[in-house]
């Protein structure tokens, strides 16, 4: 009851990003019913999902900034007036650091993602092909993609598949970008976490979209797969929006919010030492 409670919640707190994926996940529907898609078709269509996933988290490790207020700052004798100003002087310092170090990481880890999770989505589709037991010539440089775009063609999956690239974006824009989960993340985080959402989506996936192919495809049974991924994809997006919120709540921050213009606030130890 209490969990069914936390999803509500959550999904009236973040109902716009929400209610663009459920209605972005829904629009398979119209293909199974209008343009006949069988299973294959629908796990071929969540497959290129994951390459848009990895395109956006791209821009996600491109455009993180972590907030140099989180750097942890040692209290000082507000009598020692040497040693305060050395603080102030190293604050500034050590917050140039560190968005030098974060930008700078992104020249090897960005280049490094794209190979890492670009080879993982390459095995993944293959593997796709060979259980859904359809030709997967594509061990050349461009064999396997010229299947897939093959594919995207006949069944006319392009326009779902913007769909829901512009879903993705639609979150990326609202929560990370205007919610500022930017800058509470880092880019060895953004390194890894799309790995642990699809691998979770896509075993189910995988598993449901065996059954309905081995069912011949049966209506009911795409519209089960349909729904049970949207509610899947659904709660791990709600997840992840209220683990950054948290994150967030939990801050206490050890810089003063005035940082960036150098005028000292005192911390609460500060301001005992002075008050004695």
């Amino acid at each position: 009851m209490a969990s069914r409670e936390k999803f509500f919640d959550a999904f009236y707190n973040y109902k716009t990003s929400a209610l663009v994926l459920v209605v972005a996940n829904c629009l398979p529907l119209f293909g199974v019913i209008f343009l006949g898609w069988d299973a294959f078709a629908i796990v071929v269509l969540y497959w290129s999902e994951n390459v848009v996933i990895g395109a956006i988290n791209v821009l996600k490790m491109i455009t993180c900034s972590p907030d140099a207020q989180l750097l942890v700052w040692g209290d000082v004798d507000p009598n020692d007036k040497l040693n305060r100003e050395r603080m102030e002087r190293s604050r500034g310092d050590s917050a140039n650091m560190l968005r030098l170090a974060n930008h700078a990481s992104k020249f090897f880890f960005v280049p490094f993602f794209i190979f890492h999770y670009g080879l993982f989505c390459l095995v993944h589709g293959v593997f796709i092909f060979s259980i859904f037991h359809r030709e997967a010539a594509g061990f050349g440089l461009f064999g396997g993609v010229d299947n897939f775009l093959h594919v995207f063609s006949q069944e006319h999956l392009w326009w779902c598949v913007a769909a829901l690239a512009a879903s993705h974006l639609w979150s990326f824009c609202v929560n990370y970008i205007g919610r500022g989960e930017f800058r509470r993340t880092a880019i060895p985080i953004l390194m890894f976490q799309p790995y642990a959402r699809i691998v979770v989506l896509h075993i189910a996936i995988l598993l449901g979209g065996f059954v309905a192919f081995a069912l011949g495809s049966n209506f009911f049974v795409l519209v089960l797969l349909i729904a049970g991924k949207t509610l899947l994809d659904l709660s791990l997006h709600l997840l992840e929006r209220e683990r950054n919120a948290r994150s967030q709540k939990n801050e206490q921050s050890p810089i003063p919010p005035d940082f960036i213009t150098r005028s000292a606030v005192e911390s609460p130890a500060t301001r005992a030492a002075s008050e004695r």
